[in-house]
């Protein structure tokens, strides 16, 4: 069984490193917050004082940030992961963070001799939970082959995408296509209510003919036709408009550096920070039908 440092023990990070100590190996937490740190601590995590500390140990590092310049000082900084762990040791990075500061943080792990990817999850908290999350992972044959056994036990469909920075590639690419299709399915329905066409309606029949996505069938933004959708929970989050505004910021900056044309997809950015700055950030990504009705 491995020691594995886990860096970051927010919403997703926790049950994720909780999985990992069900699977049998010593995990480290690692966190800023007190009450995470107490939180892991009440899971039965070891913790310990810093990410560097961690590394020393540790056979795996695991982390969870909020975006790329933490991930960056995080594992280059002076006396961070990659300087302190010992060569060898395996990296997994599953904060969704800039394509850039991805491929950066492995060159310099691989550089000092470290196995890393970027592994980026889709499937919210519930999935974190229950240890079905899908992995996008980023690396070389041998990093991926590495991380694999320790990606299988916090997830259900793991996808080698291909070289260093593809796994983030695919997450901004994936969640583009998200946040456009759910700003798609909320107009169909707001359209609908003007018309004065029944929404369970539209449904029945959008959702077995060419109107069919994921966003509206299985995560409906209007209260009713799909049961366990965040509409039917007062758009209580399991994706948050800020998390989705945050992806398609980061789809944009990766659009602008690789000169890809995606209107859509900047359309679909400004729609969400407008909502955002209305004070609509915590709640679910679906909850966009709001404004769109004129809520």
């Amino acid at each position: 069984m491995a020691t594995i440092a886990f860096i970051g023990l927010g919403n997703m990070g926790l049950p994720m490193a909780k999985n990992l100590l069900k699977g049998g190996h010593t995990v480290l937490g690692v966190d800023l917050a007190p009450a995470n740190i107490a939180a892991a601590k009440e899971a039965g995590l070891d913790t310990s004082k810093s990410a560097g500390d961690a590394a020393v140990i540790a056979d795996v590092v695991v982390s969870m940030l909020p975006a790329g310049p933490h991930v960056r000082a995080v594992y280059g900084n002076a006396g961070g992961v990659i300087e302190r762990a010992r060569p060898g040791t395996i990296f997994i990075d599953s904060s969704t963070i800039d394509v850039d500061s991805a491929r950066a943080v492995i060159a310099q792990a691989e550089k000092a001799g470290h196995l890393m990817v970027d592994a980026p999850v889709s499937g919210g908290t519930g999935g974190a939970a229950a240890g079905t999350l899908t992995f996008m992972v980023g690396g070389t044959e041998a990093a991926f082959a590495a991380a694999q056994p320790f990606l299988a036990l916090m997830g259900k469909n793991i996808v080698h995408a291909g070289g260093p920075g593809t796994g983030q590639a695919a997450k901004i690419c994936n969640n583009m296509v998200l946040g456009i299709s759910m700003i798609a399915v909320s107009e169909a329905f707001a359209l609908a209510d003007k018309l004065g066409l029944e929404r369970q309606k539209l449904f029945d029949i959008s959702s077995t003919s060419s109107g069919q996505c994921w966003s509206l069938t299985s995560y409906c933004p209007v209260p009713g036709p799909v049961p366990t959708s965040p509409a039917n929970r007062d758009y209580a989050p399991g994706f948050a408009v800020d998390m989705m505004l945050k992806d398609l910021k980061l789809a944009q900056q990766a659009a602008a550096s690789s000169g890809a044309s995606t209107p859509l997809g900047a359309q679909a950015a400004s729609l969400y920070q407008l909502f955002s700055a209305a004070g609509n950030g915590g709640l679910d990504f679906s909850a966009i039908v709001k404004m769109l009705q004129g809520k």
